[in-house]
């Protein structure tokens, strides 16, 4: 059974202590990059609230998702049709 354990992390200066499953290191460095995020939006944005910037990233991170998604989904089109190309070529060189 994953133990879970209580991490202490830093966003837009607020602190928060999250649960993390098997490797702590790993919410620390989400809550880092998402920190970094924020910042960078707080600072193209002084005036913005704590709410609009949080929202400004959600945005942000919600198109680089459907981004890759949509580059998952052509890498997927392009193996099946490289699949079905040399699955054609070897049965040819089966029959031969």
């Amino acid at each position: 059974m994953d133990e879970k354990r209580p991490v202490r992390v830093t966003i837009l200066n607020q602190q928060y202590t999250l649960v993390a499953g098997e490797d702590p290191g790993e919410v620390e460095d989400l809550a880092r990059s998402l920190d970094e995020l924020l910042h960078s939006i707080s600072e193209k944005a002084p005036n913005a609230d704590s709410t609009r910037v949080a929202v400004l990233g959600c945005l942000h991170l919600a198109d680089r998702l459907r981004e890759l998604e949509r580059d998952l989904a052509h890498l997927k089109e392009r193996v099946g049709s490289k699949s079905k190309e040399f699955a054609g070529l070897l049965e040819r060189a089966l029959e031969g």
